[in-house]
């Protein structure tokens, strides 16, 4: 198995071709890729994808895969590390939230997103704006971090996970979208509203969760969200009650408290 290594913060690749000469490989940063023309199949840990103009897909860095191309493909790749997400400027919570959510609930969307005909148009039209700047990245830093925020804003509204459905996925998979979803907020993940949430009882909820993911509810959470508060907190860019404010904590002492969790 072939691992990429990249460097630098953000790489942006806009190119065509008829044949894929890259083997199976996975990388140490997220790849956010654009099928700007051509179709064929995209291999995701073995899952096999079909591609065809406009889709797009987030990949993070154990996801292995390759395309096998069939009708040549113009690929716009926008490739960035961890550091670039949380040093970039003038970023607000709601979208560096979203963000955050896209990258940690991959497996609901690996099979790429089904955008609406209007999402589509923008997103194309985004991907236009990022190819036009891609030459002098480092002068258009900030321009480039605002159309990945909203691509992923976009991209946040057409998850899988979002869409409304008669009845709600109660695989393991949903459980950890919500968790993730709702990390900032305190009241909805407490047992008895995640139950409802999947219309299985109460009582049921921190049991079911135990026993498929080997680890409590509750120690999930709390893990989960020591993870970020680190991220925020090296970034160097978020003061204590900044962090608070955005987890639903009173004070800045729970963000200390957090910190010496588990």
């Amino acid at each position: 198995m072939e691992r990429y290594h990249q460097y630098q913060p953000l790489v942006i690749s806009d190119f065509e071709t008829d044949c894929w000469e890259h083997p199976v490989h996975n990388h140490n940063h997220y790849e956010l890729i654009y099928v700007k023309k051509g179709s064929g199949n995209h291999y995701i840990q073995d899952i096999i994808n079909k591609y065809s103009q406009g889709d797009l897909f987030l990949l993070g860095p154990q996801d292995d895969h390759y395309f096998e191309i069939r009708q040549r493909t113009r690929f716009v790749y926008i490739k960035f590390t961890d550091p670039y997400i949380y040093a970039a400027s003038n970023t607000s919570a709601s979208h560096l939230q979203n963000l955050e959510y896209l990258i940690k609930s991959r497996e609901t969307h690996a099979s790429g997103f089904t955008l609406k005909s209007g999402d589509l148009q923008t997103i194309d039209k985004i991907i236009d704006v990022i190819v036009s700047l891609k030459d002098e990245i480092f002068s258009n830093e900030e321009l480039l971090w605002l159309q990945v925020l909203s691509i992923a804003s976009i991209m946040h509204r057409n998850m899988p996970e979002l869409k409304n459905t008669r009845e709600r996925n109660k695989d393991m998979q949903a459980v950890f979208c919500y968790i993730h979803k709702y990390i900032y907020s305190p009241e909805r993940l407490k047992a008895t509203v995640m139950a409802a949430h999947f219309n299985i009882s109460g009582e049921y909820m921190g049991p079911y969760f135990k026993r498929n993911a080997g680890i409590t509810l509750r120690d999930y959470i709390k893990v989960y969200r020591k993870s970020i508060v680190e991220q925020r907190i090296g970034s160097g860019r978020y003061s204590l009650k900044e962090i608070a404010s955005e987890f639903g904590l009173t004070d800045e002492s729970h963000v200390s408290k957090i910190l010496r969790s588990l």
